[in-house]
C-alpha cells in the first residue's frame, strides 16, 4: 500500500475535521519540538505542552516541588519566572533528569495542541528526525502522515518547511510513497541548502543570532543526532523510544 505524505507550511492550515485516521509530526525548529527532544535527551520523564504561560502555571499546581521545570516563551521572549525555551539553555540550566518539563511557546505547543484530533501526534525536528520517521514507518506502516509546520503567528517559516524537506525524505527512501506537491518542494529546498546555511539565514535564524545564540541555531541544524520519539499520550508527550 502507498502511503500518502503531505506537508502543511503552517499549523493553521490543520484542519480538524481531516485529523482522524493520520500521524501527523509537528515541527518548530526554531525551537520547540528541538527542545523537546533535546529535554527527553537529557533525562525528562514526560513533557506537557502547555499553550500560554497561565495553561503552564495551572499544569504546574498540584505538584511537588522539585518534581517539574517550567519553560516557555510568548514572542520570543522568555515568560517571566520560566526558564529560557531553547534547548542547550534549558539542559545546562534546568534539572530535568527524572523530571517533568511543562513547557509554553508560542507555536509549536500550539501546533501540537491542534493536532490532537490524529491518531497519533509526535513532536520532532531536525535532531531527531530519524529515529522519529523509523518509529512511524514501523509502527504505523499505512497511515497517511502530516508534516506539519508550526510557522510563525500564521506565517511560514523557511527552517520549519527545511526540517519538513528531511522527514519527507526520510520517508521516500524506500519507495512506495506518494508525496504532495508541498512535501516534493520541502525535499527541492532540503536538496538546495545546508541545514547550517538554512537556519543562520532564516528570520527567525537571524533574529536568534543578533541575541548571541548562535550557539542554539548550530545545535537545531543538527541532523539525527538524537534517537528520542516524543509521543503524544492523553495530553502528555512521552518518549516512545525509551518504552521500546
Amino acid at each position: 500500500m502507498t502511503r500518502r505524505v503531505h506537508v502543511l507550511m503552517r499549523k493553521e492550515d490543520l484542519d480538524a475535521e481531516r485529523l482522524p485516521g493520520k500521524v501527523v509530526i509537528v515541527l518548530d525548529v526554531l525551537f520547540a519540538t528541538t527542545t523537546i527532544a533535546a529535554a527527553f535527551a537529557a533525562g525528562a520523564t514526560e513533557v506537557v505542552p502547555a499553550l500560554d504561560g497561565d495553561s503552564a502555571r495551572a499544569a504546574a499546581k498540584g505538584r511537588a516541588e522539585g518534581t517539574y521545570v517550567l519553560s516557555g516563551e510568548l514572542r520570543a521572549e522568555t515568560i517571566a519566572g520560566f526558564h529560557h525555551p531553547s534547548p542547550l539553555a534549558l539542559t545546562s540550566r534546568a534539572p530535568l533528569k527524572g523530571s517533568t518539563l511543562i513547557y509554553a511557546t508560542t507555536n509549536g505547543t500550539v501546533a501540537i495542541a491542534k493536532s490532537v484530533g490524529a491518531d497519533h501526534v509526535y513532536a520532532a525536528a531536525l535532531v531527531n528526525a530519524r529515529a522519529v520517521v523509523d518509529r512511524v514507518r514501523d509502527q504505523h506502516p499505512e497511515e497517511t502522515v502530516l508534516i506539519v509546520c508550526s510557522g510563525s503567528v500564521q506565517n511560514f517559516n523557511l527552517e520549519d518547511f527545511y526540517g519538513a524537506g528531511h522527514f519527507a525524505k526520510l520517508f521516500a527512501r524506500d519507495g512506495g510513497v506518494d508525496l504532495s506537491d508541498a512535501a516534493l518542494a520541502a525535499i527541492k529546498l532540503f536538496d538546495g541548502t545546508t541545514p547550517d546555511e538554512c537556519l543562520r539565514d532564516s528570520r527567525v535564524g537571524r533574529m536568534m543570532r543578533e541575541r548571541g545564540l548562535d550557539a542554539e541555531v548550530a545545535y537545531a541544524a543538527q541532523r539525527d543526532v538524537l534517537s528520542v520519539i516524543p509521543h503524544l499520550e492523553q495530553g502528555v508527550l512521552r518518549d516512545a523510544g525509551r518504552a521500546a
